[in-house]
């Protein structure tokens, strides 16, 4: 039935509406405002003047779903050329006639986190700014200062991360970048880490329905990261950070344009820490890391300008982890019992590309294309688990705008996805138990087509999106994934949005479930996976105002998700076994959040947010809870810094409360554990200084040095059934003190 409406809805709604404008204004180097400047949107015949006060109007541009948007703005002879990233947030743009330097500086509440104002779906858009507030080492790091995402350990010993979206496994949304789907399959375990933070530019969080051309997958929420640029990174940066466990991480930027050409060159280094055993069980508090990455990515003309464009590039992974008892030694005892560790190697190229012909100013067709391969060999105990994986994805839109004001959107296109994985699962010695050796192959191959509309309605005031898809799976057949998104603007600072949809999703047991193989557990798969699917509704709404000269936004989200079929071991029906099955019952996810965030002052900024995650099974008809998920969340993020960006203090709480706990009774009382693990609360605080060229940071990540002690269950006898490493319920490394460096050499230097 809401297949049918959606579908309804996607064919039968549209209307004309008028655009509206885009306001800012434009100062010289000492702030006075510039009379009667020229200012043009970027290859569109849309153009204006300033005032005498420096300030104008431009009309919208047709297409307003950009990730960025360029502004050329001349005056007595010099012409400058500026982007944005946001159409409605107070820009003010400054223009350097001496040396020509191109700089742009914002005054408003986007200057490092905030709601945009341009989607339908609330989208959460964080940038370089919030990024300098926390170290960031990788992506799993850059959600510190943020409640929507919580980064997730799901193996202590390998430190493996996944990113949760309203209380669910990271496997239920979708992470794309550069726009394309490339956490996936096997990636999917250490993924989120192999991205260093310094190279991310913006970072968007969707939660609930979403846009269907990307794909059926994202479920709760999609993380869009959107990589730098050489158009708009400085020509040369370089970072440096060491942490009191001697943990290194070196990066490095090279960025280079002309008029048509651009391009941007990272190169990243992890240095592995040293070995400490706080708790004193015997194993490592954090596993010896070494990561050699880089990314370099092409591009010509941007997507906006009539003509070709086209974006290529490339990123490579050599990765390192090794984890266990303190003692051992990854080249000569792995594999055997005289003691225990945990090895994981891979290396991963990718390849990704983006090619795109625009017609005029209302048409224009695009082609996005990846390829990725992900060679693994890693070892837990005496488990040695070798996988590979090659994956394909290519995606042809194409993409009108119409309407009197060319407000109204349409995009329609074609998919295909490939994947091979072929995993191989064998034991070197039999001292428990275990079943599931054997090899484990997967073919998919999945086309799929897509259309998706956007209308404007009432002088923007509302605006619909509706879109759907249809995937023909070679094992599962056609299914049909419905998407609807509507916002509501009743007043000029209030925005209400409301989004509803399905999605599904293929399982890679193994890579999204890791635990499986790190612990002593047997596995039994009572029947053949289906694919998982389930059902999202979501309602939101924004308030801006301000009291006196602070400025504020208040927000509060209610998501609920329920599941036709999910994938999720059973871990307590029998001791030492992990049950894998089709749950079909009642499986629900209910969240609230509710986010206040004010601009104190021009030198102080202030985020409280609360979240509220009921997230649930029906088991013969008792509600059982999801395990490791706190019902009850607090975030508090206060800065503070000066006018001009020379200093600033930044610090971070999080307080979580009770999560449920796998049920244990089955074990001996020598490893049984608690039903719930305790309330805590996590402080971090950072201080950041800049020069000319140069920014040195310090802080102290969990300054009050809370830890989980000794998390892992069995770890006196590591070659047992009762042996699990999944049962982190908190931090286990305790207290970070960390410091680095920033250094930058812009075109004015």
């Amino acid at each position: 039935m809401l297949r049918s409406a959606l579908l309804i809805l996607l064919l039968s709604w549209s209307t004309y509406s008028t655009a509206q404008s885009f306001r800012a204004s434009v100062v010289d180097i000492n702030g006075r405002p510039i009379p009667l400047a020229y200012i043009a949107w970027d290859s569109l015949e849309l153009s204006s003047f300033a005032n005498d006060s420096g300030h104008f109007e431009l009309p919208m541009p047709p297409d307003t779903t950009k990730t960025f948007y360029g502004i050329n703005i001349a005056f007595s002879g010099t012409s400058e050329y500026f982007e944005i990233d946001d159409l409605f947030s107070t820009w003010v743009f400054t223009m350097d006639i001496r040396v020509e330097l191109e700089q742009v500086t914002v005054f408003d509440d986007a200057s490092g986190s905030y709601i945009s104002r341009l989607h339908a779906v609330k989208t959460e858009v964080i940038n370089r700014n919030e990024l300098r507030k926390a170290a960031c080492c990788d992506l799993a790091g850059c959600f510190e200062t943020q409640s929507t995402v919580q980064p997730q350990t799901t193996n202590i010993l390998t430190n493996a991360k996944e990113l949760r979206i309203l209380g669910l496994s990271g496997v239920y949304n979708q992470v794309l970048i550069d726009g394309l789907p490339l956490v996936h399959g096997l990636s999917y375990t250490y993924g989120i880490s192999t991205l260093p933070g310094s190279m991310v530019e913006n970072i968007w969080v969707v939660k609930g329905a979403n846009s269907v051309v990307q794909g059926y997958e994202s479920m709760v929420g999609q993380i869009t990261v959107f990589p730098r640029e050489g158009q708009k990174a400085e020509p040369l940066t370089a970072d440096l950070l060491i942490n009191s466990f001697n943990e290194k991480h070196l990066n490095a930027g090279v960025a280079w344009k002309d008029s048509l050409w651009n391009n941007y060159l990272a190169v990243h280094a992890s240095l592995p820490s040293g070995r400490f055993d706080r708790d004193e069980d015997g194993f490592m508090d954090l596993p010896l890391l070494t990561r050699y990455s880089f990314y370099n990515k092409w591009r010509y003309r941007n997507e906006n300008e009539n003509g070709w464009s086209t974006f290529i590039g490339a990123r490579f992974t050599d990765e390192a982890r090794i984890g266990g008892q303190s003692g051992f030694d990854a080249e000569t005892q792995v594999g055997g019992t005289d003691i225990y560790g945990q090895v994981v190697r891979f290396v991963q190229p990718e390849i990704f590309t983006k090619t795109g012909y625009r017609f005029n100013a209302n048409t224009k067709i695009s082609m996005l294309a990846s390829t990725q391969q992900h060679d693994q060999k890693s070892w837990f105990g005496v488990l040695n688990y070798n996988a590979t994986q090659w994956y394909g994805y290519a995606n042809l839109q194409y993409e009108l705008f119409f309407g009197s004001s060319k407000q109204h959107d349409l995009k329609t296109g074609v998919s295909f996805r490939h994947l091979e994985i072929n995993e191989d699962i064998s034991f070197t010695s039999d001292t428990i138990p275990r079943s599931f050796a054997g090899q484990y192959s997967r073919l998919e191959n999945i086309p799929g087509v897509f259309a998706e509309t956007v209308f404007s309605l009432k002088k923007d005031t509302l605006t619909l999106i509706a879109g759907v898809r249809a995937d023909d799976h070679n094992s599962f057949g056609t299914r049909i994934t419905p998407r609807l998104m509507l916002r509501f603007l009743p007043f000029a600072d209030t925005d209400v949005r409301f989004s509803v949809g399905t999605g599904w999703r293929t399982v890679s047991l193994f890579a999204e479930n890791i635990n499986l193989l790190t612990s002593g557990r047997d596995i039994i798969f009572s029947e053949s996976l289906l694919p998982e699917e389930a059902l999202n509704i979501g309602f939101n709404i924004t308030q801006r105002f301000n009291i006196g000269e602070t400025a504020f936004t208040a927000t509060a989200d209610l998501y609920h998700t329920s599941f036709q079929n999910q994938v999720f071991p059973d871990y307590d029906s029998l001791p030492n076994i992990a049950v894998i099955s089709n749950f079909t019952g009642t499986s629900i996810s209910n969240g609230f959040q509710a986010e206040l965030m004010a601009d104190i002052s021009s030198m102080m900024d202030l985020r409280i947010a609360y979240n509220f995650l009921d997230v649930y099974r029906l088991i013969n008809s008792q509600k059982t809870l999801l395990p490791f998920n706190a019902r009850h969340r607090l975030l508090g993020v206060m800065s503070i810094h000066s006018p001009q960006p020379r200093w600033q203090f930044d610090i971070n709480l999080h307080w979580y409360g009770p999560q449920r706990l796998p049920n244990t009774d089955m074990l001996i009382e020598e490893y049984r554990q608690p039903t719930q693990s305790k309330p805590f609360t996590l402080v971090s605080i950072q201080y950041t200084h800049s020069f000319n060229r140069i920014e040195f940071f310090g802080g102290c990540e969990n300054v009050f040095d809370f830890r989980q002690l000794r998390p892992i269950v069995g770890w006196q006898t590591p070659f047992s059934q009762q042996f699990d490493t999944s049962f982190a319920w908190g931090p286990t490394r305790g207290r970070e003190l960390y410091v680095g460096l920033r250094m930058r050499i812009s075109e004015a230097n």
